[in-house]
Order: structure tokens, then sequence, then C-alpha cells
């Protein structure tokens, strides 16, 4: 790649699963800080940056805002994102497309469906992309997916390239893989979601917790963030 694309990819910061409007109280504080110290290149959002709880195939939680109104209440938390991020690549996932998986069990065109950045009142410079394979400024390649294998070393041994996925909420990890030709590794960053929200009361049955946090790579190395929480929950304001 060109220079110019290289510099663009030296700090890439990744976020995943916010869920809004069931995300963290402190995810807006948290990249702000984040974004600070790290000063990224570019931004990349891995999906589930809205939850759409109320449109899930799933049973939903009668008494949690329609569907109507939890969208209006996403878009208002995504507004100070916006301000933070104007520029912003965001990869499909399954609750952010929930819209057009309704769609299409419902038999409706694509063309009747709005775009993205009509839907969540967006700026221009947020762009939506099926997956992204990106190249780094040591020359390795890094495709970038919503969850394509709990196990991302899998995911990377089979495509033969670096991997940053999210999905897996209480994932949050970094594998490496050498072959004869370079040191892969791969990267799963968590989520940043409210545990406490009614539209994650399916987790209270699981054995492991959410881990709340983000992730970087700087000149092609992979970083995880975390957001370390006090005993309320609430971010302590340490910045990795």
């Amino acid at each position: 790649m060109s220079g110019k694309k290289d510099s663009i990819n030296q700090r890439i910061l990744f976020i995943s699963d916010m869920h809004k409007p069931y995300g963290h109280k402190d995810t807006l504080r948290f990249l702000t800080a984040v974004t600070k110290k790290y000063m990224p290149t570019r931004v990349i959002s891995i999906g589930d940056e809205v939850d759409n709880h109320a449109m899930s195939f799933h049973d939903s939680d009668p008494d949690l805002p329609s569907a109507g109104d939890e969208l209006k209440l996403a878009i208002k938390e995504l507004k100070a994102l916006y301000k933070l991020f104007p520029r912003m690549d965001v990869v499909d996932s399954n609750h952010g497309s929930m819209h057009y998986r309704k769609g299409l069990y419902h038999g409706i065109p694509r063309k009747y469906l709005r775009e993205y950045n009509d839907i969540l009142e967006a700026p221009g410079g947020w762009k939506w992309h099926m997956e992204m394979l990106l190249t780094l400024p040591d020359g390795n390649r890094l495709y970038v997916h919503h969850g394509l294998k709990k196990e991302v070393m899998k995911a990377v041994a089979a495509r033969g390239v670096c991997v940053v996925q999210g999905h897996y909420h209480e994932d949050f990890y970094i594998g490496y893989l050498g072959t004869p030709l370079a040191l892969l590794w791969g990267m799963t960053i968590g989520c940043l979601i409210d545990k406490d929200a009614m539209a994650f009361a399916y987790n209270r049955t699981n054995l492991n917790r959410p881990i709340i946090g983000t992730g970087i790579v700087v000149d092609g190395h992979p970083k995880l963030l975390p957001m370390v929480l006090n005993k309320k929950g609430r971010w302590n304001g340490y910045v990795p």
C-alpha cells in the first residue's frame, strides 16, 4: 500500500459492541481519554453500535422501550460519539443490521430500506463495511470482522492474516501464531455494554462475565485497553 494508507493505519483504535442505548455509562468519557492519550489515526467500530433489542428475533423484554423509542435513545447517545469521531469505519454486525435482517426475513427488498447513515443520523464520515482487509505499517495484513470465530486464533490460521474481532463479550485477549513468513496475531476486544441493563438479562445465567474495554493497534502491534471499573461498576479514570 501507499505511504498515505500506511499512515492511516499507524494507530487504529477499535471499538466494539456498544449496544446503544444499553452501553456502559462511561463509554464516552473512556473513549475520549483513550483518544487523547493515543491520538488514533483511524477509528474502526467492529459493530453492534446499537442493540435493537425490541426488534430481536429472540423474546424482547416488554418493560424496555419500543423499537422506535429505543432508536431515538440510541441516536441521542451516538450524537456525542459523532462529535468525538466524525470519521469512523463500521463493520456490519448482527445487532446493527437487525433492520436488514428483519427485512430479509419478511421478504422486503433491500432498496425499500434506508441506509445506516440515514437511520442513525450519522455524519458522512461514518462508512459501513461488510468486512475490512487492511495493510499495516509492518507489512502484515489485518482482517476485521464482527465475529468470525470464537477462538480468534482459528480464524488467524484459516485466513493466514492477523484478525481483530468483537461480538464475544466475555473474550478479551491476544494470541500469536508464528509462520515461516510472519508473526501473526489475533485480538478479541470485549465490549462496552452496561452489564446490568435489562437487555442483557441473559448474561446472568452465564458463567463468564462481560469484559469492558477496547483495543488499539500501534505500528502493527495489538494492545488491549480494559476499562477498569470500581466496586460501583463505574470507570476508575485509568487509561492503560
